[in-house]
């Protein structure tokens, strides 16, 4: 009887202990992985939009939650490889920033990805559809696309004499037919003559823009592109010498001297995309969360470069601008 009682006693006394032990196991903390095709330095607001969306979700970065950076620094070829890494890792989920991320993203792995922007999602095969995206990737579209209309409108109330614009277009990017629909029925009402300036690499961006100047074109709108942002400074200059107004696709373009941009509010969407995380870290499956579209858009205005192009920006533009930069 006594053999009985002191076995019973040490088993519960092992039970206990091992109870107690794994009690006290800590949770895993989830590791997110972040694919951005530019540097550190140039999405570093972008990247701390990111992390204040996601200490409103509760998180605390290093403590409750691990992000893995990866900054292609404009070296496109080098996102499969970071992108595979961060499978190798086994992050839970994939944040990447525009289409040149996404893509390797979705090549590497089927680990969820939430797009923190994106041109066009569907024409780009990232989503089967806004609404109901299936597969392994939701997230943000930024409406870029969608929005040259109401560039080409704030060009023309700029410049009220503007007969000729001159387009620089990407015929790879998959967003450019809803691009260029805007475009044309925008250049119509205004009725504008329009060149489009047609690139498929980056080595025809010189050819392209001169052929522009040739034209007579007297202003310059520059459609979303993953070629063009990687090489905005050599557009922006390009756009400086032909002495052309520019309406640019981001924000960037404007900081590196470019005119004007108008669109939606990146750093928005990037604090948006932690909602995302949380919700697929929760269990939410990416296929099943409809791809949202921008609530915020900006107008930033460099009136450093207006004053080198001799314009008069008119203040009732002003008064709408969200950034100027003097």
């Amino acid at each position: 009887m006594k053999n009985k009682v002191i076995v019973f006693t040490l088993g519960a006394l092992l039970f206990a202990l091992c109870f107690r032990v794994n009690a006290q196991q800590p949770a895993k903390v989830p590791r997110i992985g972040f694919l951005v095709a530019g540097s550190a330095s140039a999405v570093a607001a972008r990247v701390e939009a990111f992390r204040q969306g996601l200490r409103e979700r509760g998180y605390v970065e290093g403590k409750t939650i691990v992000v893995e950076y990866r900054y292609g620094e404009e070296k496109i070829d080098r996102l499969a490889e970071q992108a595979a890494d961060l499978a190798k890792l086994k992050v839970n989920v994939i944040v990447t920033a525009g289409s040149q991320a996404t893509r390797p993203a979705k090549e590497a792995t089927t680990i969820p990805i939430v797009m923190a922007q994106d041109n066009d999602p569907v024409g780009s095969g990232f989503v089967a559809n806004l609404a109901r995206p299936g597969g392994n990737i939701t997230g943000l579209a930024n409406l870029t696309t969608e929005l040259s209309g109401k560039q080409v409108e704030m060009l023309k109330e700029i410049l009220p004499k503007l007969s000729r614009l001159a387009v620089l277009r990407d015929l790879t990017e998959p967003g450019n037919p809803q691009a260029v629909r805007q475009t044309d029925q925008a250049v119509q009402a205004f009725g504008l003559q329009r060149y489009y300036l047609d690139v498929r690499s980056p080595g025809d961006i010189d050819p392209a823009m001169l052929a522009g100047g040739k034209k007579g074109g007297e202003a310059l709108l520059v459609m979303p592109s993953a070629i063009f942002n990687s090489h905005r400074k050599q557009i922006v200059d390009l756009a400086g010498k032909n002495r052309w107004p520019g309406m640019y696709p981001r924000t960037d373009y404007v900081i590196e001297g470019g005119l004007m941009t108008y669109g939606a509010n990146t750093n928005d969407l990037f604090r948006r995309a932690a909602i995302f995380v949380d919700k697929i870290l929760k269990g939410a499956k990416p296929g099943d969360l409809p791809v949202e579209q921008p609530t915020k858009f900006d107008l930033v205005i460099n009136l450093k470069t207006a004053k080198q192009l001799g314009l008069t920006v008119p203040p009732s533009v002003l008064a709408r601008a969200d950034t100027v930069i003097k």
